[in-house]
């Protein structure tokens, strides 16, 4: 049979109640009525014990619901579940044209809801646009993760800083703060979306100071470049609050990464170190060629020669004596870091030579006697000066290089007389 709607006029605060409880609450509308429908579907479990006879309408742009109950028209004496059945009697009473066997859908009265099932349902929309707003943070702060956020320190605790961003709070961990940190309650911090997690259901999102993405990403706010794809950053390590380096590459051959990097008068990077608590960032020219971005990385010292084991992925380095402290650093952080950007186990050697005891000189002092391009074909391969030159053997030499075996061996003849009483 067709099935007829009886809409009886009436008024109910039951939605207005509920929509109280997020007027305030950064949920989409559609969202609400979505969460709303299933409250009432709860509140009609209860009552009715079904709810699979129950329409539900919702009108997301006014922001309201309507609910309907449909049952079947059946003689009185034939009545036996109220819920799903209606007497014709009654059904008469709705409209004088009812038959037995036609469906009727009626609007529910929500003024049926008593005040203890009506707290309830307040209770349970709270509940779950709670549930909404944890799942709503969850996903945004999942959208920035490797981003860089400005907080307000709000809690300082024995192991972690609690932060405030946009009244969201955050933690940042003592394992993620640079050991030279000091916070006191209202000071804006930096850092950069490390991890969010689900525990329990509740969003716990972790920021850091120390992870190398954070200073990318400070590299990219200072640097126009960078953050118009011009200038790529390839590879960062840090020891927080002691050294780092960045290896940067252009792709305009116009543009010099380094000096882009580091400003004029070192501009652009005075800032970064300021936030970095005076980290000291070494930043260099990226190169595809292991020898040179090795030698490029133990900056800032200066290598004699190196051999490389490519299935290994180990570098043998060697250095003048006074090269040799410069290139371990401090407690061994300066080889330890070229190591990590490099991917090479690097072991510094000190260089005995009796060569290497005399004052050395660069290659573009013997511009007269040898062509530009073989002095840029030695410095491809890390060699900028003499000595580091007349310390390889002809064999290695034309390995490494481009150079034909004669041209190298007058090169060598040139650089040796160089040092000849």
């Amino acid at each position: 049979m067709a099935k007829k709607t009886v809409v009886i006029d009436q008024k109910s605060d039951l939605v207005e109640n509920l929509l109280e409880f997020s007027r305030l609450r950064n949920i989409e509308r559609g969202q609400l009525m979505g969460v709303l429908e299933d409250v009432f579907r709860a509140m009609i479990r209860k009552r009715y014990i079904t709810d699979d006879n129950f329409r539900f309408i919702v009108n997301v742009e006014k922001g309201d619901i309507q609910v309907f109950r449909e049952r079947t028209i059946v003689e009185d004496v034939d009545i036996e579940d109220e819920n799903l059945q209606i007497t014709l009697s009654e059904a008469l009473h709705l409209d004088e044209d009812y038959v037995v066997g036609e469906d009727i859908a009626e609007v529910v009265d929500l003024k049926e809801f008593g005040l203890r099932q009506i707290l309830a349902a307040k209770q349970l929309l709270a509940q779950k646009i709670k549930e909404l707003e944890k799942a709503a943070i969850y996903e945004q702060y999942k959208e920035l993760i490797n981003e860089v956020i400005v907080g307000e320190v709000y809690q300082i605790w024995r192991n972690e800083i609690l932060v405030l961003h946009n009244e969201i709070e955050l933690i940042l961990p003592r394992t993620e703060q640079i050991p030279k940190d000091r916070f006191k309650k209202g000071d804006t911090l930096r850092a950069v979306v490390l991890e969010v997690q689900q525990r329990n259901g509740n969003p716990r999102i972790i920021i850091s100071r120390t992870a190398p993405i954070f200073l990318e990403k400070l590299f990219e706010r200072e640097v126009p470049e960078i953050h118009e794809g011009i200038i790529t950053v390839k590879g960062v390590v840090r020891e927080p609050g002691e050294r780092a380096k960045v290896a940067v590459e252009s792709y305009d051959e116009r543009i010099d990464p380094v000096g882009a990097c580091v400003g004029m008068r070192g501009a652009r990077i005075h800032g970064i170190v300021r936030e970095l608590r005076n980290e000291n960032i070494d930043v260099i020219n990226y190169s595809s060629n292991p020898q040179v971005y090795i030698l490029r990385a133990i900056t800032p010292a200066k290598a004699v020669r190196m051999d490389i084991d490519e299935n290994q992925k180990q570098a043998s380095v060697f250095l003048n004596p006074d090269q040799v402290s410069l290139a371990i650093g401090k407690g061994g952080q300066n080889v330890n870091l070229a190591s990590r950007l490099t991917g090479y186990r690097l072991d510094i050697f000190r260089e005995d030579s009796e060569v290497n005891n005399e004052e050395d000189v660069e290659l573009d002092e013997f511009t007269d006697e040898i062509d530009e391009w073989i002095i840029e074909e030695l410095k491809t391969i890390g060699c900028d000066t003499a000595k580091s030159v007349i310390v390889l053997s002809v064999d290695e030499i034309e390995r490494r290089t481009d150079l034909d075996r004669e041209t190298i061996v007058e090169v060598l003849s040139i650089l040796r007389s160089e040092f000849e009483d």
